[in-house]
Order: C-alpha cells, then structure tokens, then sequence
C-alpha cells in the first residue's frame, strides 16, 4: 500500500498517523500473544510452569506507591488530584465552567 503524503491536509495526515499507531499497537499485542505463548509452551516442553520460572504474576489489586497530586483546586488549597482515576468533582466542575486544565497544574 503506497500513500501520497505529499497530497494529503494536516487533518488527513493526524488520521492517518492515530490509525498507523493504533495498527502498530495491535500488531506488537499480536506479536507478544505469540512470543508467550511460545516461551509458556518452552517451558512446558523442559517440565517447567512459568510460575515455576518467575514466580507469581501480580494482577491489580497489588500495592502500589502513592503519586504526587498533579492539580490543585485554586479556590481550596487543600483539594488537589493525581490525573489519575475518576476526576474530583470540584475539577469538574471548574473544567466544566471553563477553566483550562493547564491552569489547574500544580508548578
């Protein structure tokens, strides 16, 4: 498949590039799914568990170190947020109102 970039918009080429990644990243999933299984069926084929090898697998639910907050509420000093998880409701609500993300970062 050839694509003349030389001819395509700004927009057409930010397309193009999200669905070139996205393909890149199905491919190295695909890619890793073989490499696993073939290192589980090596394993196996010398009388081994990859438990065996390399212990348990941690599956969520593991301890996990705290992250320094990323946003302050500029009203409440006290209320900050890490950008992880459900945002708060007080960064909604200014997000909401209008208020930039970038000017909720703690600097």
């Amino acid at each position: 498949m050839t694509v003349d970039i030389g001819k395509l918009t700004r927009a057409e080429l930010d397309a193009l590039i999200e669905q070139a990644n996205v393909r890149k990243q199905q491919i190295d999933r695909e890619e890793m799914g073989k490499v696993r299984e073939e290192v589980i069926e090596f394993a196996r084929s010398r009388g081994y568990s990859i438990e065996e090898l390399f212990g348990k697998a941690r599956r969520g639910g593991g301890k996990r170190g705290s992250v320094a907050p990323k946003y302050r509420n500029p009203d409440d000093h006290s209320q900050v947020w890490t950008g992880r998880g459900k945002p708060p409701r007080w960064f909604k609500a200014l997000i909401d109102a209008g208020t930039a993300k970038t000017s909720l970062l703690i600097r």
